[in-house]
């Protein structure tokens, strides 16, 4: 009866989710050919509504660690559903990301995407999109902020393993710009697909910068490291059993 009744909580929480982006999009979009900082201001007040109210009806409270980016940098986060974009970009100044191009085609999303300035990229042709990646972030087409990059390549389940991409590598070696790893535990949560959100704590924590300067080999052995350790700790203390991966 409890999972029932989450379940039907959870389907309204969903359905008042993308209502609300279809809201403030009407209330925002206007405002934002008036300056980029509209833009951000939408992104920042849906994603904070977000948080509020999955807190308020399916019982996930959110929580961010660490001390969150304010400057130019390259966030490399652990990715896991829709649920730590949501809080990242709630709680960084500038965000954009590199994202996949068809996701400029997507209502609303991809307007914001480019209004924020994310960089699109084709990940079927990988040598291509790392080059447009580098020279988009280098010529300025894309103005830094925090630049949020998820090094997987995608969303990975909550104790799955996936390889790391060197895309993240190359903006670190290429830009000059410093890394904040981030971890999270909120595919314990709030899962890669279906409707199902569950009650609990996610967090996203923001991790030590590494300052540029690394060679790639040993920016990547750290960055994955930084990312996997820590999100296995989070997702621990989310009471995820990760004693099969050891």
């Amino acid at each position: 009866m409890r999972t029932a009744v989450q379940w039907v909580l959870s389907l309204i929480f969903n359905i008042q989710m993308y209502l609300a982006m279809v809201v403030l999009a009407l209330v925002f979009t206007p405002l934002t050919i008036f300056g980029r900082h509209w833009a951000f201001r939408a992104v920042h007040t849906y994603c904070r509504y977000v948080r509020w109210s999955a807190a308020r009806i399916v019982g996930l409270r959110s929580e961010i660690r660490g001390e969150v980016p304010t400057g130019e940098a390259i966030i490399a986060s652990k990715h896991q559903s829709f649920f730590d974009i949501i809080m990242i970009v709630s709680a960084v100044p500038e965000p954009k990301f590199i994202m996949k191009k068809e996701i400029l085609w997507t209502p609303i999303v991809g307007y914001y995407g480019k209004a924020l300035g994310c960089i699109p990229v084709d990940r079927g042709k990988r040598g291509q999109a790392i080059k447009k990646m580098v020279a988009d972030v280098k010529s300025g087409a894309s103005a830094f902020g925090q630049l949020i990059i998820f090094p997987q390549g995608t969303r990975v389940a909550a104790g799955a393993q996936k390889k790391y991409k060197i895309g993240t590598g190359v903006l670190y070696s290429e830009t000059g710009r410093p890394c904040v790893p981030a971890a999270t535990n909120v595919g314990v949560f709030w899962k890669r697909h279906g409707i199902m959100r569950h009650p609990g704590l996610a967090v996203v924590e923001f991790l030590p910068t590494i300052e540029p300067g690394l060679e790639m080999d040993a920016f990547m052995a750290e960055m994955e490291q930084s990312v996997e350790v820590n999100s296995n700790r989070l997702m621990e203390e989310a009471g995820l059993d990760l004693s099969g991966n050891a």
